[in-house]
């Protein structure tokens, strides 16, 4: 089943190539990630375009300006269900969600028709 996990940026350049990295490691073949920007001035949305030269798992939603978390949401969404994707996640680049956690909530997916993880 493709799985794609949805990273709204702004200004995450300091978090993004580890929050990438992290999840590229767990060596999920399915899994995918979108990263929806928003024009970060930081650079973020360059970082991300470099990563999706070198990894084909990692695709790059540029958005014109800071639209916000929860339109980024739902463009990430709408992304996913045009793509063909199965399973959606969301996460945060700063870590607060821990990338380690992705395959406990996928294996969870196979049960149920909705997991839930918390960052406490």
């Amino acid at each position: 089943m493709k799985s794609l996990v949805i990273i709204p940026t702004y200004n995450e350049r300091d978090n993004i190539t580890n929050m990438l990295n992290a999840l590229l490691g767990l060596g999920i073949d399915d899994l995918h990630i979108l990263v929806v920007d928003d024009n970060s001035p930081d650079g973020t949305g360059e970082l991300v375009d470099a990563m999706t030269r070198l990894h084909s798992q990692v695709h790059l939603l540029k958005r014109e300006g800071k639209l916000g978390l929860g339109t980024a949401y739902v463009a990430g969404f709408k992304y996913a269900l045009e793509h063909g994707y199965d399973r959606i996640m969301e996460m945060d680049a700063d870590f607060s969600h821990d990338p380690q956690d992705v395959p406990r909530l996928l294996e969870g997916s196979e049960k149920f028709d909705l997991t839930i993880g918390s960052r406490y």
